[in-house]
Order: C-alpha cells, then structure tokens, then sequence
C-alpha cells in the first residue's frame, strides 16, 4: 500500500466529506466522449458533458445504488470523464469498516455491470474536505471537468503561454498548464526556520498526501527543505504551481525538468508582471514570492477564466 495516498492522521471510518478520484484501467474502453459546446456556459443546455459508453452507464447505474453498498454513503456530485470519475461523497455515519472497502464493493459492481474484470484501476485518490474548504469550489470544481476538457481540446493555447493572466485582481505571466488554478485542492508549501520537527513532519505528510490525491503544490521552493519536497511530491506524479520572479523572454521556453513537467500538464510556472514586484534573491523577493504563493493558494478559477 503507498501510504502516501492516504491520511495516515484520519480515521477513514469516520462520519467526513470527501472528494474522491477513481481512474480507468488502461485495458477498459473509456467511459465515453466529451459532447457539447464549450462556448456555452456550465449549467446552461448544451454546455460539455460526457455522453456515456455502455462501461459509463454501468458506472452510472452502480453510482446511484451507493446506498445499497452502505447507507451511510451519500452521492453530493460525480463527473464521468472518458478516463476517470471525481467523486464528492458525504460519509454520513461512521462505517462498519474502512471507505476503501466500500470502494472496492462499488467497483464489484460496476464490473458487474460491465459484465468485466477490470473497469479501474487499483486504489482511488481522495481529498478530505475538511471545514476550512469551500464545499462550493468542490462542486464547481467536478461540475466544470467536462468543460475544462473541451476547452484543451479546442484550445490548446490556454495550456501553454500567457503573457498576462489576472489571478485575484494581479497580473502575472504564465507558462504550463493553466487549469490547475481551477483545482480546489491546492497547498502553499513554505518551510520557516522556527518550525519545530513537529511541525515540520506534519507538513511534510501533508503536502505529500495532497501530491498524491490530485491537488496542487504552491511555493517558489526556495529553501533546500522546500525543494526536497518538490522533488519528493515528484515522484508520485504531483502537480505543482510554481512562482518565480523571472519572467520568461519572448520565446523563451522552460528547460529542464520544467520543460518535462509542463508538457505533462503537470507544472504552472508563474511570474508576478506588478512593476513594483521585488526581484533579485534578496528576503524581500522571497518573502514577496511566498505571498504571492499564499494568495493563489486561496485562489480558485472557474473554467471560464482560462478564456481570457
């Protein structure tokens, strides 16, 4: 078991609210195709959705028996994407065992339905919705996916280079994958001094929790401790926004590690445009880029803003 998936802190048979990720297996047809104008606003007739597959429809059928699975598992919202389903649950009572049995009871039975062995893959991610987290955002979040797909298809610009990308009313330039200051689930890392190993342990499991669950890691990661985490969430594939003070020049590409993770869709390079911004690698400009991290941590787009 990678314990890097799961709360090693929470108690998974508790009453709580999640928002859960279950992916396809590679050798199962997808769930379907994205149909829909992405010109047309979420919520409104016509807007992108997925027209579901006969794989998709059992996975639908199964998720309204949630119920019957255990009742005190309650359905808030899904999205069905061609390699994936979100989830946001509400696990109203404690369970008579762990969520990730009834889990593995649900993809029982949407094999079932399918009349296969293998829909998902092994495991699933999940993201504890804790108090402090706008439940809104999370709905918006699974509510728009279809949307967020059909604009990467029919504009594959917004996943590359802006040169002026207004985040909470400040202007920045943008290199990578735009559409992870839509995700919910994102976590300024910064790493002071003073913090007590306490301190400094419970961060490190949260951060990498949050890596392998789909959520995003903010930070300019300066200090070696920051960059030790960058390159350990790595490794379990986390996506991550990066704040520099460095603005890239007319046609001038990230190298490196940046390129790669950009072309995965994986990295977000950011760089404030305020002509009072700090540069250089004085404590101000560090200070000033940790800010920056903070504020777009709080930050949620809807995928309407990766329009303009």
């Amino acid at each position: 078991m990678n314990f890097l998936l799961r709360a090693r802190w929470h108690d998974y048979k508790s009453r709580s609210l999640y928002h859960l990720t279950l992916c396809k297996a590679k050798t199962c047809p997808p769930f379907g195709c994205i149909a829909g104008d992405c010109d047309i606003p979420v919520g409104t007739r016509g807007t992108p959705y997925l027209q579901a597959s006969p794989v998709g429809s059992a996975v639908k059928r199964a998720l309204r028996e949630l119920r019957d699975i255990h009742p005190a598992l309650r359905l808030l919202q899904y999205a069905l994407m061609p390699d994936h389903l979100h989830i946001a649950l509400h696990v109203e009572s404690e369970l008579d065992e762990i969520l990730g049995r009834k889990i593995a009871a649900f993809k029982v039975r949407v094999n079932d339905y399918a009349l296969t062995d293998g829909v998902f893959e092994r495991g699933f991610n999940d993201q504890i919705i804790l108090a402090d987290r706008s439940l809104d955002a999370v709905y918006r979040y699974i509510r728009e996916n279809p949307m967020r797909l059909a604009l990467r298809f029919r504009h594959p610009e917004f996943f590359s280079r802006r040169d002026c990308l207004t985040i909470a009313g400040r202007p920045y330039q943008a290199y990578g994958n735009i559409s992870l200051l839509c995700n919910p689930f994102k976590s300024q890392v910064i790493v002071h001094r003073a913090d007590s190993a306490d301190t400094r342990r419970k961060n490190h499991d949260r951060w990498l929790y949050t890596a392998a669950n789909g959520g995003v890691l903010v930070s300019p990661f300066i200090s070696p401790a920051e960059a030790e985490i960058r390159r350990e969430a790595e490794l379990s594939d986390a996506k991550i926004i990066l704040i520099t003070n460095e603005p890239l020049r007319d046609r001038e590409k990230p190298s490196g590690r940046n390129f790669e993770r950009c072309a995965a869709g994986k990295l977000l390079i950011l760089a404030p445009l305020d002509d009072d911004f700090p540069h250089g690698f004085g404590r101000e400009c560090c200070l000033a880029m940790n800010r920056r991290a903070a504020e777009i941590a709080d930050t949620t787009l809807p995928a309407d803003a990766l329009r303009r």
